[in-house]
């Protein structure tokens, strides 16, 4: 999978933006603040998700203007194609000048991995963050678990405001209605923990390759799923056992939404001892582990857009990432061009004021 072309309008400060990128490595570079972010942003809309910042779509139009426009050429599946999108209030995609009901139909037909800064949650900070990376992993492999993991979520949702009312006096206890409502939160919730263990125990050989890569085998780096409750214990059981404790708290406190990913580097946890460069090798070991099994599964390599990935690491980790990513279309952003100088091939964009040009 390649983009062969991206024109970029009035999206965020990228007023008239057209580039044609290699096949291989793009470098961006250029200040802080003046549209690098932006750019792999609008690629990365063209996979169906949200902006990985978090934006509403009316706030990535750029202000004054009353919509945004990105059109993207690319080659996937052994043919040309053509994602249109304008952003107002909202996002209207075409693909191959098809209308889509909404962006997501876009998933599976145009795949990217995103490292950007931010991502550094995903070691520093709680659970949430890595179970939010292995969910959006999995939508992206097996778009089918989109759909278990709205079951479960509504469940519950179901089952927490069950809860609060009875803690609340607004309903009576009724153990027959929670125990037949368990047994389906918990047949929900385990297709979402298979689905979640299948990702990675195929993503682990992936991510230690990687790894090791980066850090020149000197540190191991072992994933383990983690469910919430006690270990070995079925979702109902765990819901049975915890049902007091739950009525205490007022909402569910055991199941796949309190599961972990423990991500370890050495006998540590990457979360609690890494250092800066260790912890931010982790999440990149994650991203281009996910890329890589993305290409296995699709017969297609997603693109790769790593935002400001150059500081922190050291000239090795550097040079694996500038030039040991065979075969997959890479987009970089950085400040320093100084950290491109060791790059083999490739082709180099400078940004300023929303403006790119190849240099």
């Amino acid at each position: 999978m390649n983009v062969t072309a991206l024109h970029v309008a009035a999206f965020r400060n990228l007023k008239d933006v057209s580039i044609t990128p290699c096949d291989g490595m793009n470098i961006f570079y250029g200040d802080n603040a003046h549209g690098k972010t932006n750019l792999l942003e609008a690629v990365w809309l063209m996979t169906g998700g949200k902006s990985f910042r978090g934006s509403k779509d009316a706030d990535m139009v750029m202000f004054s203007n009353e919509s945004a426009t990105i059109g993207m050429t690319f080659e996937a599946r052994g043919r040309r194609q053509q994602i249109d999108m304008t952003i107002d209030k909202r996002r209207h995609v075409s693909l191959n000048g098809l209308p889509q009901a909404t962006p997501k139909r876009l998933t599976g037909q145009f795949c990217a991995v995103i490292f950007s800064p931010d991502h550094l949650s995903l070691i520093k900070d709680g659970p949430e963050e890595r179970r939010k990376f292995v969910d959006a992993a999995c939508c992206q492999l097996r778009p089918t678990f989109m759909k278990v993991l709205s079951e479960y979520t509504r469940l519950l949702t179901q089952r927490n405001t069950m809860i609060k009312s009875v803690k609340n006096g607004e309903m009576a206890f009724d153990e027959v209605l929670f125990d037949a409502f368990d047994e389906r939160l918990a047949v929900s919730g385990e297709a979402v923990r298979q689905y979640r263990r299948d990702y990675i125990e195929k993503l682990t050989p992936f991510a230690t390759a990687v790894y090791g890569g980066l850090s020149k085998g000197r540190e191991p780096f072992t994933l383990c799923y983690e469910q919430s409750g006690e270990e070995g214990k079925s979702i109902i059981d765990a819901l049975r056992a915890h049902r007091h404790i739950d009525m205490r708290a007022g909402f569910t406190t055991v199941g796949p939404h309190r599961d972990d990913l423990t991500v370890m580097i050495g006998d540590s946890s990457a979360r609690l001892f890494g250092s800066q460069g260790q912890q931010r090798s982790a999440v990149l070991a994650l991203k281009l582990a996910e890329a890589s099994l993305l290409a296995q599964s699709y017969d297609e390599k997603p693109i790769i857009l790593l935002d400001d990935v150059m500081s922190e690491l050291d000239s090795s980790r550097q040079d694996y990432i500038l030039n040991h990513l065979e075969g997959f279309q890479v987009f970089i952003t950085c400040c320093d061009p100084t950290a491109i100088l060791n790059m083999k091939s490739g082709a180099v964009f400078h940004i300023e004021n929303g403006r790119v040009e190849r240099t």
